[in-house]
């Protein structure tokens, strides 16, 4: 076995593997860009090593830059997590040259599976079943527009050299294919650096369940069980689970072999994941990612197997830990990715300084897998996740009810999260059921999203907040002032004459005012809201959660103030609160309705129109990229183009003005 490892890449994959390492014995190096030079990642390793500015093609994509910091360090291997270098055939061949282990598999089999045409003929001479359509290298518009047409609507363009979403396109039609490629050959040359792509016929119910598989340099292959990651949002994993739900014993069966046969074909080594598109009891095969996928954890979770360990053991040569026949499944596991997005507002990712962070983590039925603490920003460079949330149960319906009450301790601040609507999936009927597809969140996006008015519970919790929060403030006053009992440092609300009252101004997430009524009786309250008055006590927060009263029930509810921003959580999701001034106007209303601006900050990666031009409602008129995605900037009625104000390859801010609309005459 080596003796130092070193990690090229970031966050919580880089602590992942850095546990692991150093319970081997092994020591830890870190890379890192100036944006992370404080991460969590280069805390925990050894030895920490910068490799330049944030911007991943200058830092964690630079191979040189890698190799430099391997050599001075003294590495004997590199581990590439997954994600940049991973799947990188150059990158494991300049390791080699470089006298390095590459822990991954050899750079023919990544070679093989890292186009994905290549891999489509490859699997079906093999006898691996495929999805109909078109994998050739003949990638002018014309040719492949004849192959879409040929396979018939709906169809899936994807880029061919990477997955996890970018460059994928979903395209119903012949009238919006030109712009779907385009779009989707422009994200896949920025995240993979390789324009080409395959189209494939789109199936209309489909699940996604993918077979890790393990190969070693002996001629061992074996699989470690299926996981099942139908639960997805702009073609990206949410939640994933293993076994796979619902599965018959043959069916399962012939997925193991399939992802056998598939690793086999490649002579492949290492760890390493089949994906299969499943839909009436039939399978065809999608592609090999030729790595440690991020929703490993749950394998680990049902095999009591640490696949980093497994992953360094058969680089070093060392033959496969145990045979197939020895690897048992116990029990059922769930993994979902806690992600810096908006849901609402089509699942853009939000970015921003985390200013509070607990997530429960009890092992051994939970597991936390993250690389951020509470202060470390969520930049816009790369991915936004905060961390993997993995929970084990006896089954499936008591890993959900673990999984579920996890979600409900998780506190985070600062930052915009999809844990709404994590909540939302693990209490939803169907998927609790198991009936998923990977259709399963837009059809129900609706019911997971909700828009629905904040309870009158949120509204009295967020009252509370304030009052006890004005009520501290009152007490350090006293505990600092010169005279700590003078009558003015009280808080009861008592007057000379009348009754105390106080009023109070929210707004929702959605624009909406909500007025309450906050009336004082002595060290008790009751609150005037919509749906009626209740009566109400509160007692300092202890780390974020508020003891309270209201009416008959008392709990311990969490409750995060930030700035004009209070934050509760009620009824089994949180409540976003803006605090307004009570005698302000119901709001200023929104910026002109021509005037276009970021959703997030990024690179603006394509300007579809120029100055003067006509436009209809839809249209395209930029694209952004951020945080490896691209977002179109749409034309939200007819008009004419009377400003622009960036061009490609610029950086914007969140909120920065990017095109003028004006409307046309007549």
């Amino acid at each position: 076995m080596f003796r130092s490892l070193l990690i090229a890449n970031r966050g919580e994959i880089a602590c992942r593997i850095i546990r692991t390492a150093r319970r081997m014995g092994l020591r830890t190096i870190a890379i890192h860009s100036d944006a992370d030079s404080e991460a969590m990642h280069v805390a925990q390793a050894d030895l920490a090593v910068r490799i330049g500015p944030p911007p991943a093609r200058e830092s964690y994509l630079a191979v040189e830059n890698i190799l430099l910091a391997a050599r001075e360090t003294g590495a004997e291997a590199v581990h590439p997590g997954y994600g940049f270098l991973s799947e990188n055939a150059e990158f494991a061949e300049a390791c080699a040259s470089a006298g390095l282990i590459f822990v991954g598999p050899p750079p023919e089999a990544m070679r093989a599976m890292g186009s994905k045409s290549r891999a489509k003929a490859i699997m079906g001479n093999a006898g691996v079943p495929l999805v109909p359509g078109y994998h050739g290298d003949i990638q002018s518009l014309a040719a492949i527009a004849k192959e879409a047409k040929r396979i018939g609507y709906p169809v899936l363009i994807k880029a061919s050299a990477g997955g996890g979403g970018k460059g994928m396109r979903k395209v119903d039609s012949e009238d919006g294919f030109q712009g779907a490629l385009d779009a989707a050959k422009r994200e896949a040359a920025a995240a993979f650096g390789d324009d080409r792509v395959l189209v494939e016929k789109y199936l209309t119910r489909p699940r996604h369940v993918e077979v890790q598989v393990f190969a070693d340099a002996h001629g061992n292959a074996i699989h470690l069980f299926e996981r099942d990651c139908s639960v997805q949002r702009r073609h990206q994993k949410v939640i994933e689970e293993a076994p796979a739900p619902d599965l018959e014993g043959p069916l399962r069966s012939a997925l193991g072999t399939a992802a056998v046969t598939a690793a086999r074909a490649i002579g492949y080594v290492g760890a390493g994941t089949v994906e299969f598109i499943l839909e009436e009891g039939s399978f065809y095969f999608m592609e090999m990612n030729t790595r440690l996928q991020v929703e490993h954890p749950v394998t680990e979770m049902i095999t009591g197997l640490d696949l980093v360990e497994w992953q360094l053991r058969v680089a070093a040569g060392e033959p496969l830990p145990l045979a197939a026949e020895d690897v048992v499944s116990r029990g059922h596991a769930i993994e979902v990715r806690l992600y810096a997005e908006d849901p609402a507002r089509d699942f853009l990712p939000t970015g921003g300084r985390i200013s509070f962070l607990h997530l429960p983590e009890e092992p051994p039925a939970v597991r936390v897998d993250t690389g951020v603490r509470a202060g470390d920003l969520i930049g816009l460079h790369y991915d936004p996740m905060i961390a993997k949330l993995i929970a084990w149960g006896e089954d499936r319906p008591a890993a959900i009810r673990r999984m579920n009450g996890a979600l409900t301790r998780c506190r985070i601040g600062g930052v915009t999260t999809n844990l709404n609507l994590l909540l939302a999936i693990t209490n939803h009927d169907t998927f609790t059921s198991g009936a998923v597809d990977t259709g399963f969140i837009e059809r129900h996006r609706d019911e997971l999203v909700g828009k629905t008015l904040p309870p009158d519970a949120a509204l009295a919790v967020a009252a509370l907040a304030l009052i006890q929060e004005r009520r501290e403030g009152a007490r350090e006053a006293a505990r600092s002032g010169a005279d700590p009992y003078s009558p003015w440092h009280q808080v009861t609300g008592w007057r000379l004459n009348g009754e105390a009252r106080r009023p109070l101004a929210f707004q929702d997430a959605l624009g909406r005012r909500l007025d309450v009524m906050v009336h004082f009786r002595g060290t008790r309250f009751l609150i005037d809201l919509p749906g009626g008055a209740v009566e109400a006590e509160v007692a300092p927060a202890e780390d974020g959660v508020l003891p309270i009263r209201i009416g008959d029930q008392r709990s311990r509810t969490p409750a995060l103030r930030e700035g004009d921003q209070i934050s509760v959580f009620v009824e089994g999701r949180w409540w976003q609160l803006q605090v307004l001034d009570p005698l302000a106007g119901a709001g200023e209303g929104v910026a002109g309705a021509g005037r276009l601006t970021a959703p997030m900050p990024g690179r603006i990666a394509a300007v579809g129109v120029r100055l003067g031009d006509r436009v209809g409602r839809g249209t395209t008129l930029m694209a952004l990229e951020a945080m490896k995605m691209e977002h179109a900037i749409i034309a939200p009625s007819d008009g004419v183009v009377a400003a622009i104000h960036y061009t490609v390859g610029d950086l914007v801010e969140d909120g920065a003005e990017l095109i003028v609309l004006e409307a046309a005459e007549g």
